[in-house]
């Protein structure tokens, strides 16, 4: 992290997290941080889903909820990125404060609720993007006032699909009441078949992910790979924030909403490894949850993911941890004799079962 870089963190700490949040995203949008451009090696090129990824190192959604950023995003060094979630109509979201720092814990807390400006404004820049060799994906999200929250799904992807190159669907927020609900056998099932009819209406069908809670027992994870498998859809994300709160030492442990950062890393991992052993690779994972190093994503792929994302961890070390993940996951599968990062997917699961 360059000295520059550290004051601006320094500086952005002093505000309140949701306006350095807005800070960071306009300083990239007006060229203010340095960025390395997109990371290819070799050793990091795979695919998921169909995509070509220059690495697997990717961004999770929640950081550019309006698509704003996309651009410098791409220049950041991420081999792919997630916007959104984007939801039919706008809607403010949680009433603030509603994002808060656990410095203590190199954790977050947010309950934001799926605050963004509506599909139709999403959809506006995602349509005049430059497609380049970063894959943009949308994160689909459901109003909170809606009555048909399946329908929401499936209404935000025939809007904005044509313009993504993947699409995830959230039912795994703990900030929009009952959206949790829909992790259920019979509610999932449905929801998917939506979406995936919608998807077939796309000129060009794109790859469709499911992300899930971390706080998932076994039980419900075999029903959601269940369900999962026999909707065809393309992959999981494991996983979304955790309502645990256990053993945290920050000032703000206690507040409501959906936790991430370093507290998620083991939880979501063995989250992870059940689903490589549930799915036996017959589905595509990408990893999430408290990466804030090359040793932390290249365990996530030990542990069965095709790609990694992260977010919270670059409030606390700057956008420059991006490039310094993927070049050091490129010297921790050359050490370990890895020719590609696909061949590295899964060998370390069973430490984490």
């Amino acid at each position: 992290m360059s000295g520059l870089e550290r004051l601006g963190l320094a500086l952005l700490h002093r505000l309140d997290p949701e306006r350095a949040h807005g800070l960071s995203l306009l300083a990239l949008r007006l060229g203010l941080a340095p960025l390395p451009g997109p990371v290819s090696l070799p050793r990091l090129a795979t695919t998921l889903a169909g995509m070509p990824l220059l690495n697997p190192v990717g961004l999770a959604a929640g950081y550019d909820k309006n698509a704003q950023a996309m651009k410098p995003l791409s220049r950041a060094g991420f081999g792919f990125i997630e916007v959104g979630a984007a939801t039919p109509v706008p809607q403010p979201g949680s009433d603030k404060p509603r994002l808060f720092r656990l410095p203590l814990d190199r954790a977050a807390i947010n309950r934001f609720g799926f605050n963004n400006q509506g599909m139709e404004r999403i959809a506006a820049r995602l349509a005049n993007r430059r497609h380049g060799p970063v894959p943009v994906g949308l994160n689909l999200g459901a109003n909170k006032t809606s009555e048909n929250r399946a329908a929401d799904f499936a209404k935000v992807l025939a809007r904005c699909g044509p313009y993504v190159d993947f699409a995830t669907v959230n039912v795994s927020s703990p900030n929009t009441e009952r959206l949790r609900d829909l992790q259920g056998a019979a509610a999932l099932s449905a929801l998917l078949r939506r979406v995936m009819e919608a998807r077939e209406g796309l000129q060009r069908p794109i790859p469709i992910f499911l992300k899930i809670a971390p706080d998932l027992d076994l039980v419900g994870l075999e029903s959601v790979v269940e369900v999962a498998l026999a909707a065809r859809i393309s992959g999981i994300i494991a996983t979304n924030t955790t309502l645990d709160r256990g053993g945290l030492k920050s000032a703000s442990r206690n507040e409501i909403g959906g936790l991430s950062g370093a507290p998620l890393f083991e939880k979501s991992t063995r989250v992870l490894a059940e689903l490589s052993r549930m799915t036996h690779g017959m589905l595509p994972l990408i990893g999430v949850g408290g990466i804030s190093s090359a040793e932390e994503a290249y365990q996530k792929i030990r542990a069965g993911a095709s790609a990694v994302q992260l977010y919270t961890a670059m409030v606390y070390q700057g956008i420059s941890l991006v490039p310094r993940i993927a070049r050091g996951l490129d010297a921790l599968l050359a050490r370990d004799g890895f020719a590609n990062v696909a061949m590295a997917v899964g060998t370390g699961r069973n430490a984490w079962l």
